[in-house]
């Protein structure tokens, strides 16, 4: 970890506020647990990163193997540990070596083996706490882990406490890259509740996201996923509407603090939605008309967020540019979703960085070798159709000024970045 990444202030203020537990009573300690979760719900990025170490962990085994912190308050303390981790997008490493994450992991599987007085709450919370707080999970407490939180995520009350159980399962799952040799079971049983959920509207947007992010992570595994994802459930219609609620309740105009300055929970689900639908423009093999609405609404978060949120507005250039380099993403939906307007708009930018000009030029280069790609007469016909769309927004945006700094910069960013520019794609510009 960077040294400007550590905020000691922040840590040894937990530390001593976990040393103020040992003697409490257990009304005072559910107290003093509800005001450490509090004060982890409004750390920035850089502050959780900061009470992600040994120290504090141990302390907390510790504490629970001499019975000053009893169970039930340590799940709760480092269940909002995890959740805020998992929503913030922050990245911890060594959690798996911790004497604390070895004492979950026994825990989870010695109640597993129980037979008829096995504790379901119990060895749910477990389940969260593991998969939130671990980045490298055993294929076997995977699939016990899997099993036992989808039967929560199965719960189809609405009211507030159990729509916050469920958000917490399906985040907690949201991490699982493969589920062993339930995989199939899994996929099913969320494929079912996003369909419940699209009829009955039960689930935060925080938990619908997350039991995509599920699903999406499955696409590479068999090839009748793509046409669930896709065709059945919608993820095109789905996401954009999802983006675009999503993007009401954010206010753009506000700049963030810096680095890891304190965000909207919206615009953390909205992050969220972006890395997904990067993986999705990388993974799947199909492409329907909705999959181009998807693209106008990313084009809209692009530039609301260009301002003031740049680390959104790049994200958003990041997934343009995965569909244009994939060719399962039609070149033609990229033109009037807005996407070329969009990147055209941001090369004219004064402010430009070099990396965005980078995945700027990186998309046209992609686009003009999949238009001068050799089809049938009909794709052709309509590849012909694309380039004068493409050059006429070249043209309405003032081609030559473009073009000329297409020529100043593509050098200077190949001496710059390992992904080298090819000067090849002036041909497409100047001889469309």
């Amino acid at each position: 970890m960077m040294e400007n990444e550590y905020s000691p202030s922040v840590n040894q203020a937990f530390l001593e506020k976990l040393s103020q537990l040992m003697n409490s009573t257990d009304a005072e300690m559910k107290q003093k647990i509800e005001e450490m979760n509090k004060m982890i719900d409004g750390m920035n990025t850089v502050e959780l990163i900061s009470i992600f170490d040994d120290e504090i962990f141990n302390k907390i085994h510790k504490m629970i193997e001499e019975k000053k912190l009893n169970l039930e308050n340590a799940i709760l303390l480092l269940k909002n540990l995890g959740y805020n981790k998992t929503l913030k997008h922050v990245r911890i490493y060594g959690f798996r070596e911790n004497s604390l994450n070895e004492r979950i992991e026994k825990m989870i599987a010695d109640e597993e083996q129980k037979k008829d007085e096995k504790n379901e709450k119990l060895l749910a919370d477990l389940c969260e706490c593991y998969l939130f707080l671990d980045n490298q999970f055993s294929i076997e407490l995977l699939s016990i882990c899997a099993s036992c939180l989808l039967k929560t995520d199965f719960k189809k009350e609405e009211n507030m406490e159990t729509q916050k159980e469920v958000e917490m399962a399906l985040l907690s799952l949201g991490n699982i890259g493969y589920c062993g040799d339930k995989e199939e079971m899994c996929f099913k049983e969320m494929t079912e509740i996003i369909e419940y959920h699209q009829e009955h509207r039960n689930l935060t947007h925080l938990a619908y996201q997350s039991a995509w992010q599920f699903l999406i992570f499955r696409l590479n595994s068999g090839k009748n996923k793509n046409e669930v994802i896709v065709n059945e459930l919608h993820f095109g219609r789905e996401a954009s509407r999802e983006l675009e609620e999503l993007s009401k309740c954010v206010n753009w105009k506000d700049k963030k603090e810096g680095k890891g300055g304190k965000e909207e929970k919206e615009l953390l689900v909205i992050g969220r939605w972006l890395y997904v639908i990067f993986y999705f423009f990388d993974s799947c093999n199909l492409w329907n008309e909705e999959l181009a609405g998807l693209v106008g609404s990313l084009v809209s978060v692009f530039r609301a967020s260009r301002d003031n949120h740049r680390e959104t507005s790049n994200q958003c250039i990041y997934a343009f540019k995965t569909a244009a380099e994939r060719k399962c993403g039609r070149v033609d939906d990229l033109l009037k979703g807005g996407a070329v307007d969009a990147i055209l708009e941001e090369i004219r930018r004064p402010t430009l960085d070099d990396e965005m000009i980078r995945d700027c030029l990186i998309i046209f280069v992609a686009l003009s070798s999949r238009l001068k790609e050799e089809d049938d007469k009909t794709e052709k016909v309509e590849r012909r159709a694309a380039k004068r769309k493409m050059f006429d927004k070249m043209e309405e945006e003032g081609y030559e000024d473009i073009i000329i700094s297409f020529h100043e910069v593509v050098g200077f960013l190949n001496t710059k970045y390992p992904y080298v520019l090819s000067f090849g794609i002036f041909d497409y510009f100047v001889y469309i």
